[in-house]
């Protein structure tokens, strides 16, 4: 082919597709011509590249192209609406679906770091593991409540939000092997217990409650609710009831994803707190106040929000535009 004697000949219909496809208003005969151009133009990039692939000819053409077909095709229209609504009520439904297992995870996590505290605390020996008496003193007294105050504000908050949300994350996304989550559950019950006893032997206990409190109520419960979204996808690997494995999976899995985009919002407002609350001047009772309502509008929203998307059909699965098509089957 003598692509220049070609793309001579073709030049002033492209330049024509192109004008069409500019424009910002087409009359009937002007569409049907828009058409008829399009289709001979897509069969000329067709030929260039079998036979003499220009690559700046290449290119322009798919521009042009991809210009035209927004005309013929129409472009996609994104419904606002439809965000408005998973934002509100598709991500408590998945919060809601995994509810119970984030709550029994909130209960055995307190209940076993009570028992860590209780027990570090009773046996010197494990006492001894966390450093030297003097060392102790140190964390009790200064290292503890400096954590809080020794960085900015801006960049503490995103520090821990940063964190936070990979730490969920993980959780979600290695659920699946019903190992990670626990591992994660089990560091988080030394962690707490260690710093307790710690606190409780200086006689610091008050100071531990008034610092873990203010953050630590939302910034708890969405990892509990992370762990829970993991664990739930590990058992449904494991009892998929009436699904098939591959369709349950599925199903949690787009889920889960609903559940993380929610945890990463929880974990936002949590970071902000923890990095321009916890360690202000604020009284401690405006900060355990900040913490508690925090807390309590995070699982009102998964038991309230989340119970009324359920009774109106919303599963929490992925909706609207990415709504997932299910064809029925027998049995």
């Amino acid at each position: 082919m003598d692509i220049d004697s070609f793309q001579a000949v073709r030049e002033p219909r492209w330049n024509r597709l192109k004008e069409l496809a500019g424009s910002r208003r087409l009359t009937g005969a002007e569409a049907d011509e828009l058409t008829r151009l399009y289709q001979s133009t897509a069969g000329d990039l067709s030929a260039i590249r079998s036979a003499a692939p220009e690559p700046s000819l290449v290119t322009r053409l798919s521009m042009t192209l991809a210009t035209a077909r927004v005309w013929l095709t129409g472009a996609h229209h994104v419904d606002t609406h439809e965000l408005r609504r998973f934002a509100t009520y598709g991500i408590a439904a998945a919060m809601y679906r995994v509810r119970w297992w984030a709550v029994i995870v909130f209960a055995a996590v307190v209940v076993l770091g009570a028992i860590s505290a209780w027990w570090t605390l009773t046996h010197p020996e494990s006492l001894a593991l966390i450093g030297t008496p003097a060392e102790r003193a140190q964390i009790a007294e200064h290292e503890f409540a400096s954590y809080y105050t020794d960085y900015d504000s801006t960049s503490f908050a995103a520090s821990v939000w940063t964190n936070n949300g990979f730490l969920a994350f993980q959780c979600i996304a290695f659920g699946l092997t019903g190992i990670y989550p626990l591992i994660l559950l089990y560091n988080t019950v030394l962690q707490l217990g260690v710093a307790a006893a710690v606190m409780a032997e200086a006689h610091h206990l008050d100071v531990f409650f008034q610092l873990i409190i203010p953050h630590g109520l939302l910034e708890l419960s969405a990892v509990f609710v992370a762990a829970g979204a993991g664990l739930r996808l590990f058992w449904v690997m494991l009892s998929p009831g009436a699904r098939t494995r591959s369709r349950a999976l599925a199903e949690e899995g787009r889920t889960a994803f609903a559940v993380a985009i929610g945890l990463a919002a929880a974990l936002f407002v949590s970071g902000l707190i923890e990095g321009f609350i916890t360690g202000s001047a604020l009284p401690w009772a405006v900060k355990i106040a900040i913490g508690a309502v925090a807390f309590v509008a995070f699982w009102l929203y998964i038991f309230v929000i989340g119970r009324i998307a359920t009774q109106h059909g919303i599963t929490g699965d992925t909706d609207g535009d990415f709504r997932v098509d299910i064809a029925a089957t027998a049995g």
